[in-house]
């Protein structure tokens, strides 16, 4: 029975998909590379932009009760990385961000045992809440950042302009501009000298 369920929610969310309405705003200069996903649940694609020369490899998210993703130029979205967004992620121009980054400007579900089970059943069975509070808050990434794979930006988070974050880091607060910070939870590791940056 519970596989019945979940094809036919996997088959809303293909309907969806193979419609002619285009998921985002792609600059023409852009690319979506193969593996590329766009997912779109909102189904407007003003609410996920993408700017030119920017090169996408991994996933971009938002759920059906709100989300808005932005992507400036020349950045760089690595492979499995996921972006998922239920208020606001923007990520300013030149960002390299590597493979298997995970950035949620959300909790994905809710805290409390009772209303996450309630949540669970209802994505397989009717699809995602339209109306549901998963203490979003906004993350931006400034300019000229690069974030290391297997990096996670959580959500509330500032990334300063030309920061950067060390691989497998678990970033809880804002990171200064042009600093080097890793570790779980991440931590300052030195700033950059003006030569660097």
């Amino acid at each position: 029975m519970q596989s019945i369920i979940i094809n036919n929610y996997l088959e809303r969310i293909r309907r969806l998909f193979m419609k002619k309405t285009p998921c985002c705003v792609l600059d023409e200069k852009a690319v979506l590379h193969a593996t590329a996903q766009i997912i779109n649940l909102l189904g407007d694609a003003g609410f996920i932009k993408i700017g030119a020369y920017t090169h996408v490899r991994g996933e971009l998210l938002t759920f059906v009760h709100g989300g808005c993703i932005s992507i400036g130029t020349y950045c760089y979205i690595g492979e499995y990385t996921r972006i998922w967004s239920a208020k606001s992620i923007i990520i300013e121009d030149r960002v390299l961000i590597a493979h298997n980054v995970s950035i949620f400007d959300n909790l994905t579900h809710p805290i409390s045992a009772e209303a996450r089970h309630l949540h669970y059943k209802e994505i397989i069975t009717s699809g995602h809440p339209r109306k549901i509070d998963l203490s979003e808050k906004n993350v931006v990434i400034k300019k000229d950042a690069w974030i290391g794979c297997m990096s996670i930006i959580l959500s509330g988070v500032t990334i300063g302009e030309g920061a950067i974050v060390g691989a497998g880091s678990v970033v809880t607060k804002d990171v200064p501009a042009y600093t080097i910070v890793a570790g779980n939870p991440a931590t300052m590791i030195r700033e950059i000298p003006v030569n660097e940056r």
